[in-house]
Order: C-alpha cells, then structure tokens, then sequence
C-alpha cells in the first residue's frame, strides 16, 4: 500500500491567517472628522473590494502606486469627497495573530514556511511590520506570482522555495473558494482554519496534528 508522503513545508494564507485587518472605516472616519456611518462603511467594503480583485496588478512600486490611486479615486466617488492616497494608507493596519508560537515550533521541527496570498508586492513588507518576517521563509504573492488562488500556478514558486513536491506540503488558509481549491488543484494538502470552529482547525497551533512523518 503506498504510504503518503512526509510533510516538509507548511504554507499558510496572510490575510485572515496570518494576519487581520483592523477596521478601517474607524480609521479613515477619525482621519476625515466624520463618524463611521453606513455610507462611509459601504464606500470602504467597495474599495476593499475593487482592491481585492485587482491586487495581483501591483506587481511593482510603479503599478503599485496606479492601484492605490485608483482605489482612492473610487473611494473619493463613493463618498462624493476627496480622499488621498496617503489618508487611505494610513486607514489600513495589519496586526498579526497570536502566531508566532505555532510558527516557531513549525520551523524547529524543520519544517519549510511559506506565505502564499492574494495580495500585491507589498506583502513582504506588510508581514515585515506585522513582526512575521524572521518566521517564514519566504513568501509569494498573486502579483509576484502572476497567478491567484484559486489558479494553482501560484503554489509553484512556493513549492520551489520550499524545494518539495507538492505532496510534502501543506496549505492552511481561511477559505474554502481560494485556499482549499487552489491547494487542492495543485496537489497540495490543503488545511481549512476557522477561528471559530468551522473548519479543520481552529488556529494554527493545530497544524501539527495534521503533519504526515
């Protein structure tokens, strides 16, 4: 009977995985003077939106800088006020979740951890202030990629940095559309998280109990 193969990488989603966003209509509220109401909460879901499907166009500091001027320019029309690329900025904020533990054991067991998201080239420097940078060894996004989840050509610079085959992996994400068929269609064990108790596991200190020796 074939055996399955051992686990030698772990991969693991940024946004809602690694990582949460504070709500950034409070943010952008407070900047602008105004209260966080439903019209200012429904012009940053549509931000939020039109940025997620378009983040894999950040492919450099130039295009980047397009993106987020075009975010701006539909958050501005949404709200029927200017808002500047610099005042959207500073309402995002990433924090990373309680983590780094799960992470630090991962990698003392030798394992390879990599960061695959949807997201543009900033990702690394997003993880960077997140305090994750030093955990992972290396990290893909969409952009850098050319190709988001669920297109599973995204995991083959992960598996290259991670220099195992897909089978030896496994990815951990918070959805099912994106990470769990991306994974899947690339051969990679996928691992559904749900903080709240819907998933295969509920944080990532239960990844160990899905390892394969």
């Amino acid at each position: 009977m074939h055996r399955p193969m051992a686990t030698r990488a772990v991969f693991c989603d940024a946004l809602g995985t690694l990582v949460e966003l504070d709500p950034p209509w409070t943010h952008l509220a407070a900047a602008l003077g105004v209260e966080p109401d439903e019209r200012l909460i429904a012009a940053v879901r549509a931000e939020m939106s039109y940025y997620r499907a378009h983040a894999q166009e950040g492919t450099d500091e130039a295009a980047l800088a397009e993106l987020r001027a075009r975010c701006a320019a539909l958050l501005s029309r949404e709200l029927g006020r200017e808002v500047g690329v610099e005042t959207l900025l500073a309402s995002i904020r990433f924090r990373a979740y309680d983590v780094a533990p799960a992470l630090e054991r991962l990698r003392s067991d030798g394992l390879r951890l990599v960061c695959v998201s949807n997201w543009d080239v900033s990702l690394t420097d997003v993880l960077a202030r997140c305090g994750l940078d030093g955990l992972l060894d290396g990290v893909v996004s969409s952009a850098g990629a050319g190709a988001r989840k669920p297109d599973p050509a995204i995991f083959a610079p992960a598996l290259a940095l991670a220099g195992c085959a897909p089978a030896e992996a496994i990815h951990v994400g918070d959805t099912a559309a994106e990470d769990v068929a991306g994974a899947r269609a690339a051969g990679v064990v996928p691992l559904l998280l749900d903080r709240s108790g819907g998933g295969e596991i509920a944080s990532l200190a239960e990844i160990e109990e899905h390892l394969r020796p």
